[in-house]
């Protein structure tokens, strides 16, 4: 594909295809997705589809969890097409298989829970006694691979015509100026002249031979009532080329030889193979990103073979595409994780930012979380693989690029647009310019020296013609936006973030609003109680277990505060906080905590239930007063102070009496406060939204410097406060943690998920921020507007060439400088327009985070 016209011609193909759901197809990337019902029409066919309208195309992956793809060393003949179809035939789990030789592959659809991938594969080459041995496809390996042989296919064809188009252009310049040589090109060959024959022959081979790409395209692009570039090539060369043999064969029959230019053709599809060749190579880059995270999965893991009691016996190395939930891997200092797991054995630590982007080292001991891909500093680790595949955070935000990269800006309908009636435009033009020099020649409108050199007038103004349909480029316009989105999308994940499509991207680059929810966000999420106070006749410590007995069963992260301060008052310990240590947790709390029954959580107001027959309330004021629980004044006054202080002040009734008050604070996150500050400066307006009480959100919002506050709002209500913001048109951004935050996520223009870590795959989120840092909403909004910011100067620049290049081809300076582009040089120009803008969205590839002290104007000293 070159241009925009390309990409809505087989957009518009696959969509009118029986059985296809919905297509979506990328410029930059030269990919296309494809959701279909395989029992109407078969990914062969709807290749086939493509290819008939002209393009190249071959299958890379499939989505289905039952089908795959296996290529299959040593398949070579009808015999061992035989010993493979005999072999799966007998293996059971594998419902049907077909086998191509001619690709030495094998497609296989079985059953994921009656057999497994690797069995497969190890039943194959075993049953083969070793002659054939089966692989994973990787489709990332196939792609790049793709990529290559279509550099090095455009490589080859432009040396070939380079080589063809150099003698020509000699014959031309240089030849009358060597005696003995013009000598010999002036002898005669039949009719003609042995240099025209030499210049007919050479370029018949390069406009035929190498340039067949060109018509084939044009001709299908034609046939299904579209244009591309291609169109205009196959014209401007065509018109040259045909010019030339009518030319040569009337001077042959008449004697009278006008001048011919075969040298035009040649050279015109010279320099359009080298942009192609140059743009190729430049696109290739701007998909370095997603190369360098696929190539983080290192290829082979180690797997622990175990006996029946659970010792290893043997290690195996293995494909790293063919591990499997519950296998035992074993990742020595120095290599790569293969894939998420548990650890089981050993202490070391891991480098993950190449994945999360936070720079120090992570400590890992057993029962410690790895991700696939990061870097093993140290010690030797054994981990239990639970995420494979598709799975694993690394795959997902493959995905989430890929994805992404695949959408469409807003801002690409204006080239989709200018696509579909440029090609027609600029012929019209073309013609317009030919008979507008020719009639004026035949009119007298300009005098005869102009036209000496050319013989006549009809010569002139097909120089002009040609020029103007060559030098004609809608490559750049449609290259403009994919290839920004591209390499910001790239970008944006080696640093952390990211962005789950093109519109999202624009979006953001208006943001005039960003709303953040209190807990996990500005705070950092480790509340901590640091004051509880009995207001009844009753033991602290009782209180505290009747008060721990009410939250054991709720999940808000302050129930896990008073969990530990209750537990530690005890027991002067921690609780386990592994992820993994949850039944050795509840056996902890069973020990010593009330039975509770009943138990409910009420959204935004805190928990109920029934210990000893009696209900307990442990909550906010609402709760309380909802139930016609009194609050006393003295313990009212402690609450105010508490919540002067930016403390949560948490109310305990029991059996319908007041009993006590608990004090939890979350202390802010370091860089809140400067974020605030530091969007101000970017023109954006901070607001905090939270379910707590208003002084508390007053004391939090104050010390973080945020003006606009809106507190004891619902999680549901947080939606409702987006949406006023909206009313006037405005774009607001919602952080949040993707968890509770979902709703408001989802009704914001640009939700932010923050500090997902390795839960990359939240819906409701536009952006995802990997770590939990808030200096990366400052980075993200940075971003989205350098991004755009590029695209408005590619749009600007493509624009502008053709605005500014086709009258200057056309001729209109010609009667006053005397200035004429002649149509190779009109190739050359368009041919580097395309790669221009391409190189210009590669410049976004040298993106840096925003300082904050630069933000803030702050001198360091």
């Amino acid at each position: 594909m070159t241009c925009a016209a390309c990409v809505n011609s087989v957009e518009g193909i696959l969509r009118k295809l029986p059985g296809v759901k919905r297509a979506a197809v990328a410029l930059a990337t030269s990919l296309g997705e494809v959701e279909y019902d395989p029992s109407v029409i078969s990914k062969d066919a709807i290749a086939h589809a493509i290819e008939d309208a002209g393009f190249d195309a071959a299958f890379l992956q499939s989505n289905d969890q039952d089908k795959i793809l296996l290529g299959v060393a040593r398949l070579s003949s009808e015999t061992d097409v035989h010993v493979l179809q005999g072999i799966l035939s007998k293996m059971s789990g594998v419902r049907q298989f077909e086998v191509n030789i001619g690709l030495s592959e094998v497609e296989i659809i079985f059953d994921p829970q009656a057999v497994g991938l690797r069995h497969i594969v190890d039943t194959i080459e075993r049953e083969s006694i070793g002659r054939l041995k089966a692989h994973v496809r990787n489709p990332y390996a196939q792609a790049a691979s793709s990529d290559a042989q279509e550099a090095s296919k455009m490589l080859r064809l432009f040396l070939s015509s380079l080589f063809l188009s150099i003698p020509v252009f000699f014959i031309r310049m240089a030849c009358p100026a060597i005696p003995f040589v013009n000598s010999f090109m002036l002898m005669h060959c039949g009719p003609f002249l042995m240099r025209d024959l030499l210049k007919w022959v050479l370029v018949s081979i390069v406009q035929f031979i190498i340039g067949k790409r060109f018509y084939i395209a044009a001709y299908r692009a034609l046939r299904h009532g579209s244009t591309n570039m291609d169109v205009l090539v196959v014209l401007g060369t065509s018109a040259s080329y045909f010019y030339s043999v009518g030319a040569l064969l009337y001077g042959a029959f008449t004697g009278f030889w006008p001048p011919i230019y075969f040298e035009t053709s040649a050279m015109i599809i010279t320099f359009v193979l080298f942009g192609k060749y140059l743009e190729v190579v430049a696109k290739g880059k701007t998909s370095d990103a997603i190369k360098k995270l696929v190539e983080l999965v290192p290829a082979t893991a180690l797997l622990m073979v175990k006996d029946a009691e659970g010792r290893g016996i043997v290690e195996r190395e293995i494909d790293a595409l063919l591990i499997q939930p519950g296998d035992v891997l074993k990742v020595l200092p120095g290599s790569k994780v293969p894939s998420d797991g548990i650890v089981v054995w050993g202490t070391s630590h891991v480098d993950e930012s190449m994945v999360t982007g936070e720079s120090v080292p992570v400590p890992k001991e057993m029962s410690s979380l790895v991700i696939g891909g990061t870097m093993n500093l140290h010690g030797v680790l054994h981990i239990e693989a639970t995420k494979v595949g598709s799975n694993t955070v690394l795959s997902q935000i493959i995905a989430l690029v890929e994805t992404a990269q695949m959408s469409k800006a807003p801002i690409q309908k204006f080239a989709d647009y200018v696509a579909s009636i440029f090609v027609p435009i600029v012929i019209t033009m073309s013609l317009l310019t030919f008979f507008g020099w020719f009639l004026c020649g035949l009119l007298g409108a300009y005098p005869d020296s102009w036209v000496t050199e050319s013989s006549n007038c009809f010569i002139f103004s097909l120089m002009f013609s040609i020029s103007v349909v060559v030098i004609a480029c809608p490559c750049a316009l449609g290259l403009a936006t994919p290839t920004a989105v591209m390499v910001a999308t790239g970008v944006g994940a080696t640093h952390g973030i990211l962005i789950k499509g093109g519109d999202a991207l624009e979006r953001a680059q208006s943001v005039q609003y960003v709303i953040f929810d209190k807990t996990g966000t500005l705070t950092q999420g480790k509340a901590a109680v640091t004051t509880a106070k009995v207001f009844a006749e009753m033991e602290l410590g009782d209180f505290l277990t009747l008060v721990a007995s009410a939250e054991a069963s709720s999940e808000h992260p302050l129930a896990r505060a008073i969990l530990d301060y209750a537990h530690h008052y005890h027991f002067f310990g921690k609780l386990p906080t592994a992820r993994h240590a949850g039944k050795q947790s509840k056996e902890i709390l069973s020990e010593w905590l009330l039975e509770a029954v009943d138990f409910s959580a009420v959204p935004g107001k805190g928990v109920q239930c029934l210990i000893n027959g009696k209900r307990a309330l442990v909550g906010n004021r609402s709760l309380l007063v909802e139930n016609g629980v009194v609050v006393p004044t003295e313990a009212e006054n402690f609450l105010v102070d508490l919540e002067v202080n930016a403390k949560t002040g948490i109310l305990v009734a029991y059996d319908g009496t007041f009993i006590g008050v608990l004090g939890v604070a979350d202390p802010l996150k370091r860089e809140a406060a400067v974020v605030v500050e530091g969007l101000k400066k970017m023109g954006v307006c901070s607001v905090m939204v939270t379910g707590d009480n208003w002084r508390t959100a007053q004391a939090v919002a104050k010390e973080v410097g945020i003006e606009d506050v809106r507190a004891e709002v619902m999680p549901a209500g947080k939606a409702d406060v987006i949406r006023s913001f909206q009313k006037d048109g405005s774009i607001v951004a919602m952080i949040g943690d993707g968890i509770n935050d979902s709703p408001a996520l989802a009704a914001a223009d640009i939700g932010m998920a923050i500090g997902a870590g390795t839960d990359v795959a939240i819906e409701a989120a536009d952006y995802v921020l990997v770590r939990n840092n808030l200096e990366d909403v400052i980075t993200a909004i940075d971003l989205s507007r350098k991004t755009f910011a590029r695209i408005r100067w590619n749009y600007f620049f493509a624009m502008s060439y053709n605005i500014v290049a086709i009258p200057v081809a056309a001729g209109v300076l010609f009667p006053f400088t005397g200035l004429k582009m002649p149509p190779w040089l009109a190739g050359a120009c368009m041919a580097f327009s395309s790669v221009s803008v391409v190189c210009s969205s590669l410049l976004l590839r040298r993106y840096r985070k925003p300082r904050l002290t630069t933000i803030l104007q702050i001198t360091v000293a």
